[in-house]
Parts: structure tokens; C-alpha cells; sequence
């Protein structure tokens, strides 16, 4: 079988959705199949990046032979613009040429001949859930092309129940194509430290010193940061104490921007290189994970692996994903974030406890187990009835 694969978000996003598809397509490569795989990207302005990100995948695939690259020299905006916006009638497929199935791990699908299957992950509707959380011009576009893309393909991907649920009862969905497939816990975050990685953290961030609460995501408002800062605070009056958030300013930053900004404590990393956010976790006191609303939510995940204890929100997803190896909150409550966050910096059994329990739970997601069950969706969705014509 003949596999077209939309990269653009692996090749260019830092973040949750871009860490997603490089984990999971690498997961794919790796395993063993007699399938030809076509990684298609918008790749103007990468220039080495997209040399080096080839290689990687190259060293990665089982079978490098039958794996191929095909570059677009538009940016992801502009091939947004052209193939979602303008809609202009331009099928992938003269790009990646003819193939049996085309996979977009980013909501959106590209045009497509009629005859090619299309398999799409739809991470969450929180465009959907919290309009509010979105600045107009995003929230039409999304509220255009996700559906569009939804009823174009032959069968959808979610990253949870929650989600899956949502497409129900938001979308109308049929619920026989919807999958979900959990998202996974890449190896680089383990326990594993590495020498004079706390001095590292302290020269290149300023931080270190005394205890510190991680929070990992882009900087908008379904991220809740502003809530969690207000929490933060009686901690941060009471002992010395950093707040340290890692990702960049999205969409509706400025708010939280310059709340952050008002207080000492709170140490704003924007985008780090994923080589430091396993040391970061690894060397945090504890996880907040404070979101109104998740698809998944990797953070959580992802602290536990490093063997942080968490304290994370009760909506949507979360719960789903971290079970019961974290402290869980409702996401407005924020005088209930105080109180779990103080138990956790000053409650040393409740610590080792919620370490070890993070260190049980993580390994139960993997992207191995992703890739096969992805490899199967794909396999068996050739013989079964088409859900667009």
C-alpha cells in the first residue's frame, strides 16, 4: 500500500500537536510493514532543519527504502491559505502522486481525489467547547475546515474518549469512524538525569535554586495560567518558590503575559529545545497542569516519566489520562489548586507516593502501541465501505 502523510506540523511545530506527529509517524516507520510511505511538507524557511529532521526519519524506518519526501515550498500558513481558505481545486496528490490512503495527523485534510482514502486526527473540538478561548478570525477558519475535513475523510483518530465523545455530540460523527488512539511517552523522558543538568537549568534559565512548579504549554487562554499564577500565589508568599511555565505565546497572550509578568516567582521560558524539558520536569517539585480543556494533555504524562508528581485539572480528557497516578482539580477552583499544590510541596510521603504512582502509569502509553494500532486502522479501512464519494 501506497501512504501519503501530511509532515508539515511534525517538520515545523514545537508543541503538543507537532511533538504528536513526529512521535507517532516515527512509531510508524519503525515498525515492520510492507507499506511505501510519502511524507509530504510545507517546508520554506526550514532549510538544514528539514535536512536533519529527513535523516532522523531515514535512521528511524525499518525500511528506509520505501520511504519518500516530497517538499512544498510554501509555509504552513500559506499552504492553509491556498488549500483551505482559497480552496483552490489542487489534489495532494500531484505532489505526493497517487497512493491508497492519505493521513493528516493536524485536523485539517488538503484536497484530495475522490477514489483516495483519508484518515484524519482530530485532536479535540475546543474551538467547539470554549469559542471563547479563540480569537475570531481562528475560530471561523476551524469552525469551517474541521468539519469540511471530517465528512471528507473515511475515518477519524482521536487522542481520547473525551474527544471522541465530543465529535458525537458536537459534529454529529458517525461512531463507527471514530478510533481512539492514545498518544504515547517518547523514551527521552525517564528518570534518568544527566550529569550537572540542575547547574545546565540554572546558567541558561535563571532557575534551580529553590523549588520550582512546572508548567508545560503555549501560553492561551484554555491553558488557565492566569488562575494558576493567583494560585500560586499565598505558596510563593509562604516559602521560596519559582513558577516556571515552558511554552511560547500563542493566541490571547497578553493578559497572561503581563500577569506573569507582575509577579518575581513566575519565570516565563517560551519554547525550550526538547532536549531540556525532560531536565526541567526531572528537576521540578511538582507538575500543574491547570487546562479548562485537552484532547490528552502530554505534560502530564510526560512528568510522570520523569518521576514529577502532578497535580492536574478535572475536565475533559485529563482525568482519562492521568487516572489515578496525579491529584486531580477542578480547573476553577482555584483555591483547591492552593491546596493541593501546598500538599504536595510539603507532604513528603504524598511526594514518594504520587512519583511512584506516575512511574507505574506512564509506561502504560506507548507510541509503539500507537504505531501498530495505526498500522491496523490503515490496513483494514481498504475494505471497508467508503464513507465520502
Amino acid at each position: 500500500m501506497r501512504i501519503a502523510i501530511d509532515y508539515t506540523a511534525a517538520a515545523r511545530q514545537g508543541g503538543g500537536i507537532g511533538r504528536y506527529a513526529r512521535e507517532l509517524i516515527g512509531a510508524v516507520l519503525a515498525q515492520e510493514s510492507a507499506h511505501q510511505f510519502v511524507l509530504m511538507a510545507a517546508s520554506a524557511g526550514l532549510g538544514a532543519r528539514w535536512t536533519r529532521e529527513q535523516a532522523r526519519l531515514r535512521a528511524l524506518a525499518a525500511h528506509p527504502e520505501q520511504l519518500r519526501f516530497r517538499s512544498l515550498p510554501l509555509t504552513d500558513d500559506w499552504m492553509a491559505r491556498l488549500w483551505q481558505r482559497l480552496r483552490l481545486p489542487l489534489p495532494a496528490e500531484l505532489l505526493t502522486g497517487r497512493g491508497d490512503c492519505f493521513y493528516s495527523p493536524d485536523f485539517v485534510l488538503p484536497p484530495l481525489l475522490p477514489a483516495t482514502r483519508a484518515i484524519l486526527t482530530v485532536h479535540d473540538l475546543s474551538f467547539l467547547r470554549h469559542p471563547e478561548t479563540f480569537p475570531p478570525p481562528l475560530r471561523r477558519y476551524l469552525e469551517a475546515a474541521v468539519p469540511r475535513s471530517i465528512a471528507r475523510a473515511d475515518h477519524i483518530l482521536t487522542d481520547s474518549d473525551a474527544t471522541h465523545r465530543d465529535l458525537l455530540a458536537l459534529l454529529n460523527t458517525p461512531a463507527e469512524k471514530i478510533t481512539t488512539l492514545y498518544c504515547g511517552v517518547s523514551p527521552d523522558f525517564s528518570t534518568q538525569a544527566t550529569p550537572g543538568e540542575r547547574e545546565r537549568l540554572q546558567k541558561r534559565y535563571g532557575i534551580g535554586e529553590r523549588p520550582y512548579i512546572l508548567a508545560v504549554g503555549t501560553i492561551q487562554p484554555r491553558k488557565n495560567y492566569v488562575r494558576l499564577m493567583a494560585a500560586c500565589d499565598p505558596l510563593a508568599a509562604a516559602q521560596a518558590l519559582d513558577l516556571v511555565i515552558v511554552g511560547k505565546p500563542a493566541w490571547l497572550a497578553e493578559p497572561i503575559l503581563a500577569a506573569a509578568d507582575e509577579r518575581e516567582y513566575v519565570h516565563r521560558l517560551g519554547f525550550t529545545e526538547d532536549g531540556d524539558l525532560p531536565a526541567l520536569y526531572r528537576q521540578a517539585a511538582v507538575c500543574a497542569f491547570p487546562s479548562i480543556y485537552e484532547g490528552f494533555g502530554l505534560p502530564p504524562l510526560e512528568a510522570m516519566a520523569c518521576g514529577t508528581p502532578v497535580v492536574a485539572s478535572t475536565a475533559s480528557s485529563i482525568p482519562e489520562v492521568v487516572g489515578k497516578a496525579g491529584l486531580l482539580v477542578d480547573p476553577l477552583d482555584g483555591a483547591g489548586w492552593t491546596a493541593a499544590l501546598r500538599r504536595v510541596l510539603r507532604e513528603t510521603d504524598l511526594h514518594a507516593e504520587l512519583r511512584a504512582r506516575g512511574l507505574r502509569h506512564a509506561p502504560t502509553f506507548s507510541w509503539k502501541h500507537a504505531a501498530e494500532q495505526w498500522l491496523t486502522l490503515i490496513s483494514t479501512s481498504l475494505t471497508k465501505e467508503k464513507f465520502y464519494d
